[in-house]
């Protein structure tokens, strides 16, 4: 049974120590549950769809699917879930990607024992968490984001934008109809104004826009 605003919890690591430690850090705090845990990508994908947890920690380099290759197959399954990557890698390739990719928080290992809780309760609420030492990392790419050429965001209105925001989310016109109280018309007409606005052509044109312009869209 679960408990009001629990926040439910996979964690996918191929240590048994990492994933031993991080369970104990996590349930120290009554409002946090892990529910399952992984010791490979694809027994973390079949955790996940299983458990439907609202975050998934997912260490990046795993046996057989890594971090970045299962973030990539629940947006192909549509698996509604938060992505907290937590890795030894700080370089800003790596980084970037995991972004790319949606993730909503970036820990270092170094740090996860102090990060973690308060990745999980950032992400949880709506933010993005990004260790502390990656923080230069971070602006250099809202700087790179804010000098590139336009992307045609500025011209779409609060509501075309809340929208794209849940297409990014891997959301289908119908749940956002839901979500939103609209029709699904209305959703249909909003899409067919963005695509227009950004100059978007072909099925996927709208979806793979939303998620290289995840990030842009938070601000």
């Amino acid at each position: 049974m679960n408990l009001p605003n629990e926040i439910r919890i996979v964690i996918a690591d191929d240590h048994p120590i990492v994933r031993s430690g991080l369970r104990t850090v996590i349930e120290s705090h009554a409002a946090l549950r892990v529910i399952a845990e992984a010791d490979d990508g694809a027994a973390a994908l079949a955790a996940i769809a299983q458990t439907q947890p609202d975050i998934a920690i997912l260490d990046v380099n795993m046996p057989g699917l890594s971090g970045f290759d299962l973030a990539r197959q629940l947006q192909t399954h549509k698996l509604s879930v938060a992505v907290i990557f937590l890795t030894i890698h700080s370089d800003a390739v790596m980084f970037n990607e995991a972004l790319d990719l949606g993730a909503r928080g970036y820990v270092l290992k170094e740090s996860a024992v102090t990060d973690i809780v308060n990745s999980i309760h950032a992400v949880a609420a709506g933010e993005l968490f990004i260790s502390a030492a990656l923080t230069e990392q971070l602006q250099q790419r809202q700087a790179n984001a804010t000098a590139t050429p336009k992307t045609g965001l500025p011209t779409l209105t609060a509501t075309e934008r809340r929208i794209l925001r849940l297409i990014a989310a891997n959301k289908e016109s119908k749940d956002i109809a839901a979500e939103l109280s609209i029709s699904h018309r209305t959703v249909e007409n909003h899409r067919a104004n963005i695509c227009r606005k950004l100059g978007l052509s072909g099925h996927n044109a709208l979806l793979h826009f939303a998620l290289h312009h995840k990030l842009d869209l938070l601000y």
